[in-house]
Formats: C-alpha cells, structure tokens, sequence
C-alpha cells in the first residue's frame, strides 16, 4: 500500500486503501477494540494535533513513500520528470537576468545596504516580482524551476538585490492569491504585484512564536463597526521579516477569534476561536506601521518588523475572503509542502557552485612549494568534496523543482533538499574558504566567498531552523505521513473505527514481516536481490546498495513506530539520525537521476560515484547511530550488541577512497566544457573585473598553457632548464634551447600576470580603513 500523491490521506478503499467494512459497522469486533483503547491509553501513536495533522495532510507523498515503505521501485522512480526549461525561461535566464547582474557592483551594495533605483526599476519593468504570477495578470507565469534557476544565479551574487525578486515569488500575497484568492482579490492585486507596484511581505514570525508558528499571539477581534460593516481589529507584532522595511502590501498571519459569531464559524467546541488566519493589510493603514530595520548577518539586506496596534481592516482583506477565516495554518502548510525547495535550496546551491568554481581554479592559480596547490592531496580531498556534492544537490534541487512543476507537493522531501542543501553548502562553503585560506579571510571586492560564508547561517536558519527540520519534521512527518499504513492506523484510532484500524493493523504487520524478510535476504546478498531497471553498467551497484538501504530503513522505521511509538518526538537524537538517512538516499538518487537525463556521460562518473559513496557512508553512519542509541528494553540490547556488530561487518559504504577523490576534483581543476556545465548558473563578472572575473580568466589562461608548462617541466626533469618555478627567466631560456618559441613564452608570460592578479587581496589607506 503506497499514499503517493494521495490528496486524501485517511483513504477508502476506491483509492486502493485497505478497507475496514466488513459488514460489522465501526464497532468491530471485541479484540481489535481492546487493542485499540490499550494503544490509545498508552499513547503507543503518535498524538497529533490538529495543527499537526494539518501540517500532516497537505501536500503528496513522493519519492519518499517508497523509502518509508522499504521497497523503491527504482523504474518508477526514473521516469519521474526531471529539468527542462521553456525556450522563453532560458531566454529570460541568458537575458535580463544577465542584463540585471551586469549593471551593478554587487560590493558596494552590499557596502551601501542600497539597491540602486535604477535597478529596482530594472527588476520591476522586466517582471522578476512576477515570475510565478499567471500571465493572465501580468505575470511571467514561469515553473518553478525556472525561478529557481533564476534565484541560484542572482542570489549568491547579490542577496541583497536578490531577496527583492525571492521574496514576492515565494510564500506570500502573489502566491496565496493565486491559489486562494477571490477573482476580486485576484483582478485587484495580482497585476500589481507582478509590476512591482506592489512591494509584499510576509509576517509570521513574532517573539514567542518562531519555529512554532503556529503558537503565535498575534490577535485579529471580528466586530460589526460603528458603519454596521463586519471587520477585523487587530495587533500584533512581528519580527525578522523580510523586505519589511520597504513593503507596501503586507500579509500578517494572526490568530482570529469572533466572540459574536458574526461569521458563523463559532462553535461550543472552538468557543469563537477560529484560528490562524492570513489578512492583507496596506501600507498606511492606521495603527499599522512596518519596519524599522534589523540587520542581518552576512550579506545586508531589507529585514525588519512589522507592528499593529488596533488596526482595523474589512473582512475582504482576508485572503480567500471570508471563508478562509481560519484556514490560514492550511494555506502556509499547502503552499510551504512545495515551496520550501525552491528558495533557499536555491542560493545554496548557487553559493556552492560558486564554491566549485572558486576553489577548483583557485587550486590550479595558486602554486606553492613549485606546485599547484591543486596537486596536493588535502586540496584534492576538499576540491573533490566541493564538486561532487555540487552536483548531486544541483541534480536534487532540478529534480524536486521538476516534481514541484509536475503537480506533486513533496513537503517531507522539500523539508529535507532545505535542510541539507544549506547544511552541506555551509561545509562546503567552509572547505572552499580553507583552501582559499588567506584571500578568503580579506576583505574587499577580491574576496570571492565572504558573502556566501557569512550569509551561510541565513539559509539554515529561515522556513524552519534546520535542527527543528532535521529532528522533527523530516522523520517525524514522514514516518507517519509517508508509510503505507500508519496515518490509516492514527486516524482508525482517532475515529474509534475498528474495522479500518484492524484492517490496516494486520496490513502494518505483514508489511513489517515481509520488510524483516527483504532486510535479511539484501543483507546477506548486499542488495544483489534488489530489482534494477537498464541503467548505466557502472552505476548499477549503487541501485543494488540503496535498495539494500531502503529495506533497512524501512524495518527501523517500523521498530520506532512500534516501540518508541509517541516518545519520538522527545527522541530527536534518534529522529535526527533516521532523517540523515532518507536524507542521503534522496539525495544519492537524485545524482543518478541526473546522470540518466544527461545521457549518462562518461566524464561525469568520477562525481557520481563519488556522491553515491559518499552518500552511502552517511547512510550506514546513520545506521550505526540508531543501532547504538536504540534505548529499548531487550530489543535494544540485541541492537547494541548484535546488530551493530552485523552492520560493521557487512557495511553499506565507506568513505571515498583517495584514488576516486582525485578524480572527481579533476573535473573542476581543468577550464572547459565540464568546468563550465557544473557551474553553470554563477554569474562570472568580465575577466578585467576584481573577484571571481580576474580569478576565473586566470584559470582559463592556466589550462591552455598547462601543456607548455608540461614541456618545461620535462626539460627541467631531463636537466636542460634549472628546475624551479618557470617564471620569465626560465621561459626565456626555453626559448633558447628550443624547448618552446617565442609566442609560447609570450602564452605563458600572459597567463602568470594573470595569475598574480588573480591572487592579489584587497588593501586599504588609513583613512578607507577607518569608518569615522
């Protein structure tokens, strides 16, 4: 039994899920209900919120579902859309937005904390703040994918002008109108949003209420005014709001309550509480005042607070009208199922790109002890690290924005591409620094990663800290949600329905049996039982392993649920654990997905396998931190003992070797066709300009005259030249002896000036030193 994309996550058996009318009504029989009360009594189930379940039924089961369940159907799971750009997007990619980078010097924006007029206007005229708003309205109507891209070139580069394009295409006023709205709402707001009419933002943050959201204080009163219109009167303070400080139209989550049932909605069960609620609120209004400014770590961009003291609004500001009072919770988890893997996964992504880029050339510019440094083997290590992840988070991020455009709202597998792109980017990110070491740490328009560096702590931190992601959410959310029969089971409780919860009782137990049986037979075949599609020779074992991995999981994941049952989410040491492994299955795939859509080259082998590798060794550190931490009385014990003795001995994976780490820093550490398709996206400034411009041109000019520096280097080896660095004097008697001509030299002469450029840090007078 799977939910994929099921939108009804109770079931009926005309969907395919287990039915529980067996002619007994919802009575059942005596036993069943026994069982039943007992794991109610004992909480043996996950208890649930309605919040929670909220959050719980929206969006679709994905490619999750069959790593929960313990047996990925990888054939399925291939012809799962993946990339594809319309002619108009690459159009718009290859032309404003390069037009839109070119014509500002990110440095002294970020220095200024300005974004220039003319650019704003440029951004506004050109349609960026409508990138997901409905052509019908005005907007570009582009996928997601296609702002995803856009956002991984423009964000990194600078996130200062980049969260003005972010922010009015993800969750807020365009995208809650759109799928929400009344056609009022729509034909009034819409248009202006996607001109850049209207600046929004988002208020849902507030002091006591920050990853849990949902316990926010903010109020909204539903009263008849003095006219005798029915409006809302609220307040509320918000805070750490982006674009605040400059937002003309701005939506505020509140928790909405209507003592004199004036909408209808009271009950004797919510007493007049209707519930969180999104209302759009105008700059302007009385008692409503946005900004001032906070200031951010990193990279400096608009954030702020926003502050409602009575503010009074018509009922028709709550979006969706009136009958969306209290279905704002739905709207934010709805919208955040999908959306939470196009943003922030987005300028990861883009960051660690720029990481490969920076770090592989700089590796082959930079010579020390008459090397490139690039040839040294902790170079190569973290230069290998850089580039394979860097494709297999770019393969992810494509892949899920693909899903995402296919209709599918994967919210356990948009929670982990935000989690770990912005956690595996931050190392990166720290690595590229290290072998950058001291024109990384000096600031100034030269240094290349600061920004990313510095600004790393953001993207971990927004749309739900990473540590609430990886602890609770991932594993807590998807083992209920994604299993084939445990939300049946929670809801047949809740229901008090014996039949359903017998049903999909005996179903939870014979999948548990069968997935015990599949865990031992992959084990002791190393996944050679697992069934694999026609796909590349050289990649088949990684499907073997990771099916091997799914079995595996799948069993933990029922041992948790049975034993540990409602203390999961007290457990989130363990939870943690079990995300890092789903984690890295997703991801793993995801590398092989991309190696299959590109027509499997062969020069990118060296990255897959060592993504594959490298994801493979986290799964199995994953398994041995849930086997040493498995606190059950007995069970533990064998798991402790026995268990992790059997998993170290027949191990999934282990790190990269040394020998695969070379190759897969290879592929960054020469300029050409492969250099530039794995970084594709970084905007790379002409080669004269300071930075990434003079660095990457450098690079370029190292690589072609890389086999004239290998003719010398023989010559010096067969003793004709001095050994030593080739510097002019030694090119110059190169010349002489023949071993290169004059034009040669003059190649060579060329590409060392630019690599002393290229390393040059950025020093400053007295009086640019100090700010007084």
């Amino acid at each position: 039994m799977s939910l994929k994309n099921d939108k009804n996550p109770r079931g009926n058996a005309a969907e395919g899920s287990i039915s529980g009318n067996s002619g007994k009504g919802r009575r059942g029989d005596p036993v069943f209900r026994f069982i039943m009360n007992t794991m109610k009594k004992m909480k043996v189930l996950p208890q649930i919120s309605e919040t929670e379940r909220q959050a719980l039924e929206a969006g679709d089961v994905w490619l999750d579902g069959d790593i929960f369940a313990g047996k990925p159907n990888f054939r399925s799971m291939l012809d799962k859309p993946y990339g594809g750009l319309t002619a108009e997007e690459q159009a718009f990619i290859d032309g404003p937005l390069v037009e839109l980078c070119r014509m500002f010097d990110h440095h002294q924006v970020g220095k200024t904390r300005r974004v220039p007029e003319h650019v704003f206007d440029f951004i506004k005229a050109q349609g960026f703040m409508g990138l997901i708003i409905p052509k019908e309205f005005g907007g570009k109507g582009f996928s997601r994918l296609a702002v995803s891209t856009i956002l991984h070139t423009l964000t990194p580069y600078s996130f200062t002008v980049g969260v003005r394009v972010m922010i009015p295409n993800s969750l807020g006023a365009g995208e809650l109108l759109i799928h929400y709205g009344t056609d009022e709402q729509k034909q009034a707001y819409l248009p202006k949003l996607a001109s850049g009419e209207y600046v929004p933002c988002f208020g849902l943050t507030e002091k006591t209420a920050g990853s849990d959201a949902a316990s926010m204080k903010s109020e909204g009163v539903v009263f008849r005014d003095t006219d005798g219109q029915v409006k809302i009167k609220m307040n509320f303070e918000k805070r750490y709001i982006t674009l605040a400080p400059i937002a003309n139209l701005c939506t505020v989550a509140i928790q909405l309550s209507d003592p004199d049932n004036l909408l209808g909605k009271s009950t004797a069960e919510n007493k007049g509480d209707i519930g969180i609620t999104c209302v759009l609120i105008h700059k302007g209004t009385p008692g409503f005042v946005n900004g001032p400014h906070h200031i951010p770590i990193g990279e400096p961009f608009e954030n702020g607070t926003l502050k409602g003291d009575d503010v009074v609004v018509p009922l028709d500001n709550i979006i969706g009208g009136p009958a969306y009072a209290g279905g704002g919770w739905k709207m934010l988890m709805e919208q955040l199922a999908g959306g939470r893997c196009v943003s922030l996964p987005a300028g990861a992504v883009g960051n660690l790109k720029i990481s490969a880029a920076a770090a592989g050339a700089y590796s082959m510019v930079r010579s020390q002890f008459n090397r490139q440094i690039g040839q040294m083997e902790g170079i190569e290590e973290k230069v290998a690290s850089i580039a394979a992840m860097t494709y297999m988070l770019d393969a992810a991020r494509i892949f899920v924005c693909s899903a995402v455009d296919s209709g599918v709202q994967p919210p356990v597998t948009s929670a982990v591409l935000k989690a770990y792109t912005t956690e595996i980017a931050r190392k990166n990110g720290i690595d590229a620094m290290d072998i950058m070491a001291g024109s990384a740490v000096m600031q100034g328009p030269r240094n290349v990663l600061a920004k990313g560096y510095t600004g790393a702590p953001v993207g971990i931190t927004v749309e739900g800290a990473n540590i609430l992601t990886r602890t609770l959410m991932i594993f807590g959310q998807g083992a209920t949600r994604c299993h084939p029969y445990a939300l049946k089971v929670v809801h047949a409780v809740d229901d008090s329905d014996v039949p359903a919860f017998r049903w999909n009782l005996l179903g939870w137990m014979t999948h548990f049996g069968l997935g015990l049986v599949r865990t031992g037979v992959r084990s002791l075949t190393r996944g050679w039982t697992t069934s694999v599609p026609r796909v590349a020779p050289e990649t088949r074992s990684y499907y073997r392993r990771l099916g091997w991995a799914a079995a595996h999981f799948g069993t933990l994941t029922d041992l948790a649920m049975f034993t540990v049952g409602g203390k999961l989410k007290a457990r989130q040491m363990l939870t943690g654990r079990y995300a890092d492994a789903v984690a890295w299955m997703l991801l793993g795939f995801s590398a092989l997905r991309r190696f299959e859509a590109e027509g499997r080259r062969k020069e990118d082998l060296p990255l897959v396998r060592y993504a594959l590798t490298q994801a493979l060794s986290e799964v199995q550190t994953a398994f041995e931190g849930i086997y040493a931490n498995f606190d059950v009385p007995v069970l533990g014990f064998l798991m402790r003992t026995v268990g992790a003795a059997t998993l170290r001995l027949n191990p999934l994976g282990r790190a990269p070797s040394d020998a695969l780490a070379r190759k897969a820093a290879a592929t960054v550490q020469t300029y050409g066709e492969q250099f530039n398709r794995l970084t594709d996206g970084v905007f790379v400034p002409a080669g004269d300009e300071l930075g990434l411009g003079q660095l990457i041109e450098a690079f370029r000019l190292t690589s072609e005259t890389q086999p004239l520096v290998d003719k010398v280097i023989a010559a010096q080896k067969a003793r004709t030249l001095p050994r030593g660095a080739i510097n002019a004097e030694v090119a110059a008697q190169a010349v002489e002896i023949g071993v290169l001509t004059k034009a040669e030299a003059d190649r060579l002469a060329v590409a060392n000036a630019a690599k002393i450029k290229a390393i040059e840090v950025d020093v400053y007078t007295h009086d640019e030193y100090y700010l007084d």
